[in-house]
């Protein structure tokens, strides 16, 4: 059994509550058990098209705008969200986020027109999740930690997949036995229950409780307190050094195609395309759900590959292998669940992230020390991509009855992201190539807003 580390410095006003553990590592628990409540909504979409298409008539293109947006302001909050902790704090913003989510999922239960679906699904939660994900996670590492940052990080990264992974098969049992309005309701109720934890447990900065950040010493203190408006002023300067070169437009390209093959397509229409092929709901959600687990092992194994291989090339090698399992797709879905659907789950699942440390690689070839805030904007694209995904594939099911055209589209789409990787490997026209590992893939997607 892992042992958390002890407090490195207990001579400075350790917390009473926590006697052998230093803080943040109580913060870090809390944080990952607030990403995991949060994560719920962000499963329940896939599982809810077809029972709210059945109640209500909505089309899968209506259903799928309402995911569009949310995917949209999910992306386009991040990088804005670090800001806001700042100005507002952790606790403040995080408990408005989640108790966004919670509103937005349990008024679900009271809606009848299409345009409260796109404003509770759509705005509320793409605010409330966008608030919780890449900046609450940078703003906690960066505050609270100065060793084993990488770590951290990435285990708070891994919450979301986590938290789909555990929330797709109950929501999905629950869709399937009690309908859709007990599975809205139990995800407003698990964002709900983690707002007091945050409530109590969650703490602005080590200084506030006289310690100093996890690792830091007296050489290495650890961050200060940042002005308030720099970080939202740092964003809109990555962005605008970032659309000053090639490789930016190159690198966003590739990554919306990313968010359009996975989150968009994948993460959104699976199961109904699935059980229009005649697979239960509950068994295709399963399968889902394993995309997640082989997400974790998948995006450990980038990072190892990143930091041994040219990271163009492995963007290449994941595409063409994404395009090639996109276009065999339709044929393996059926009834039931046979041995070529797993093999497709096995491989979308390992490279449904991968494709994140090479595209940091090649960021930090041209920005720097800027890569953190340039590649918020290249997340912000990958998130546009998975929403023009979530309307677009939802269009073609209600105009040709199947999901096939979108699975070929997506295909021929990997292959425009083989050529947008390959051609950002160019040589660089500034700059060395930095050593460049991964734990440092891992840390500066995270800190991305910070």
């Amino acid at each position: 059994m892992a042992v958390l580390p002890l407090d490195p410095s207990p001579d400075v006003g350790e917390d009473p509550l926590v006697r052998s553990l230093h803080r943040a590592w109580i913060i870090s628990v809390v944080a990952f058990v607030t990403l995991l409540g949060a994560a719920g909504m962000r499963a329940a979409p896939g599982v809810m098209m077809d029972p709210l298409h059945d109640e209500f008539g909505w089309s899968h293109g209506t259903i799928g705008t309402a995911m569009s947006i949310n995917l949209l302001l999910f992306g386009l909050t991040s990088p804005f969200a670090a800001a806001l902790m700042d100005r507002f704090g952790i606790r403040r913003v995080a408990t408005f986020a989640l108790t966004l989510v919670a509103i937005g999922s349990g008024l679900t239960v009271l809606m009848t027109q299409a345009w409260q679906l796109q404003l509770l699904w759509g705005v509320l939660v793409g605010i409330g999740t966008g608030s919780l994900a890449m900046a609450f996670v940078a703003t906690i590492t960066t505050r609270w930690f100065v060793a084993r940052r990488g770590l951290v990080s990435g285990i708070l990264t891994a919450a979301g997949a986590t938290g789909q992974l555990v929330f797709l098969p109950v929501l999905s049992a629950l869709t399937e036995h009690h309908g859709w309005r007990t599975a809205s309701l139990v995800v407003a109720i698990a964002a709900a229950a983690v707002i007091p934890f945050v409530v109590f447990f969650i703490r602005e900065h080590p200084h506030d409780l006289g310690l100093r950040a996890y690792g830091a010493t007296p050489d290495e203190p650890g961050p200060d307190r940042v002005k308030q408006t720099g970080l939202a002023r740092a964003a809109i300067g990555g962005l605008t050094l970032g659309a000053r070169t090639r490789v930016f437009w190159l690198l966003a390209g590739g990554f919306a195609i990313c968010g359009a093959t996975t989150n968009g397509l994948i993460g959104t229409h699976f199961i109904p395309a699935a059980h229009d092929h005649g697979m239960p709901a509950t068994a295709a959600a399963s399968l889902l759900a394993l995309v997640g687990i082989f997400d974790i092992a998948g995006t450990l194994a980038s990072g190892w590959l990143t930091d041994r291989y040219d990271p163009a090339m492995l963007l290449v090698v994941y595409y063409l292998g994404r395009g090639i399992a996109l276009l065999f797709l339709p044929s393996l879905l059926g009834a039931s669940t046979h041995p070529s659907t797993l093999v497709f789950v096995l491989f979308y699942g390992l490279d449904w992230v991968a494709t994140v440390p090479p595209t940091i690689a090649i960021c930090r070839k041209y920005f720097a020390e800027r890569t953190p805030v340039v590649f918020g904007w290249i997340f912000a694209s990958h998130q546009f991509g998975a929403a023009v995904a979530a309307t677009g594939a939802g269009w073609i099911r209600d105009s040709r009855g199947s999901y096939d055209l979108a699975f070929y589209v997506a295909a021929v789409l990997c292959a425009v992201a083989v050529v947008l990787s390959a051609l950002a490997g160019t040589p660089a026209r500034r700059g060395r190539y930095l050593a460049f590992d991964s734990a440092t893939a891992v840390r500066g997607s995270v800190e991305q807003a910070t």
